[in-house]
């Protein structure tokens, strides 16, 4: 079983650590780490800190996902998503958000705002330049090739 630390920056005191919600769940829960409520206007983009600085393992990263629930019901998803957060990093984990629905989301302290999952890393793969590339049955088929 492979770890990440965690250290707890002031502004997270009190707050859960990323958590499961299910026994099966792939991602884990992270909150925002604000002192005061944050209001994301209709297409309105917000920097939310979680107050959490990782240590993951090398050969893994932390991708940072939408919660389906807030995208269903609000319209509010990770603008870069999957974000990454790679082995190295070593700053407070951020998440942005975007509102892409008709009301403005207000984010209270605590509140579930992405979620983590936790990936291993191809790391013993190069890009190397070749005049050739093999064919496929797919060949270039591409955004929707394959209809509805």
């Amino acid at each position: 079983m492979s770890l990440i630390l965690v250290k707890r920056l002031p502004h997270a005191q009190g707050l859960d650590l990323p958590k499961r919600m299910s026994v099966h769940a792939s991602g884990c829960d992270v909150v925002a780490a604000i002192e005061s409520d944050m209001v994301i206007p209709p297409l309105g983009r917000a920097l939310v800190p979680t107050g959490l600085v990782f240590e993951i393992p090398p050969g893994f990263e932390v991708q940072v996902r939408p919660r389906s629930g807030l995208a269903i019901k609000h319209g509010i998803t990770v603008v870069n998503t999957p974000g990454t957060i790679d082995a190295d990093y070593r700053g407070e984990v951020k998440v942005i958000l975007v509102n892409l629905g008709s009301e403005p989301f207000v984010i209270k302290r605590g509140d579930r705002i992405a979620q983590l999952v936790p990936a291993k890393v191809a790391s013993e793969i190069d890009f190397v330049e070749s005049e050739q590339v093999s064919e496929t049955e797919r060949g270039e088929g591409g955004f929707g090739h394959t209809g509805k």
